[in-house]
């Protein structure tokens, strides 16, 4: 069944890639019609999290914040859809880098290091890195259940000199780079989702709410000796981003329990507060609340 499902909806797929951008985006604005007008696609989440997130916000704000966050969230879609076919040139003039002094530090040094994100404008996209980039890359992700498109999302990836490494074998594949490779390397991690244990979890202060997160990145971090890195993306217009780099621990050992996880709530809370439309929001965020 798996497989029968992916062989209907590839072709569409691969048909949509091809399309240009500008017809992508009229059926972007269609699908946003559905989703929002008809479907109501989690509208109650997407309340929920804004209204938990920004309580003073009015309501003709809120409102306004969430249709934008609805034309964003099947922009993504389409962009994702696109990646199958996208050249490197067009992807690196729509996703651009500010500071990239900032990595090429490391690179110099032969330092591998650890570089984070949060689901905020284009997550996506991040691999434009690896087309400037020459040293290997390796993004953690959850495994997509049907096998077929888990496959086809890793072949997209693997031809821009990166790889997707399941959440679940990550800390032993990081292990292994970090014995068989000399020189710098990238490990890539989006931590911002809610953990599904958060009594074993720490709880860090998150667009004013205390909420638990992920603290595997900063035990790796201190257990290696590994720079942690914030790679901020925002929005430029429909289509372009821009990310800049910042620099959470250069000395993880040295940082306090903790610190370099509530460094991470805190730079990725500020770059939300930019602008709130370009958040992940229907994913179940305050679930646990402190």
């Amino acid at each position: 069944m798996q497989f029968l499902i992916f062989a209907l909806v590839y072709p569409l797929i691969w048909f949509l890639s091809k399309l240009p951008f500008r017809v992508l985006y009229v059926i972007s604005d269609l699908v946003f019609f559905i989703l929002y007008y008809i479907v109501g696609y989690r509208k109650d989440v997407v309340r929920f999290n804004l209204k938990t997130a920004f309580p003073n916000m009015d309501e003709v704000t809120l409102k306004k914040t969430e249709k934008r966050f609805y034309h964003h969230f099947c922009d993504l879609f389409i962009e994702v859809i696109k990646t199958l076919s996208i050249s490197e040139q067009t992807l690196r003039d729509r996703y651009l880098f500010t500071n990239i002094e900032v990595l090429q530090k490391y690179i110099d040094k032969g330092q591998p290091v650890l570089v984070t994100m949060g689901h905020y404008a284009s997550y996506e996209w991040i691999f434009a890195l690896a087309t400037i980039i020459k040293d290997p890359g390796f993004a953690i992700y959850k495994k997509i259940k049907n096998p077929y498109f888990d496959k086809m999302i890793r072949d997209i990836r693997s031809k821009w000199n990166s790889t997707l490494v399941p959440n679940k074998v990550a800390r032993e594949k990081i292990k292994e780079v970090l014995q068989t490779h000399e020189g710098f390397t990238m490990f890539g991690f989006i931590m911002d989702q809610s953990p599904s244990n958060p009594k074993r979890k720490h709880f860090s202060n998150f667009l004013g709410v205390s909420t638990p997160f992920f603290t595997g990145v900063e035990k790796l971090s201190k257990q290696y000796n590994l720079p942690v890195l914030f790679l901020g993306t925002t929005r430029v217009k429909r289509g372009y981003y821009s990310s800049t780099f910042s620099v959470l621990a250069d000395s993880p050992k040295q940082h306090p329990d903790f610190a370099i996880t509530d460094a991470y709530a805190s730079i990725l809370t500020k770059l939300i507060h930019q602008d709130p439309s370009y958040y992940f929001w229907t994913h179940k965020r305050f679930k646990f609340l402190k």
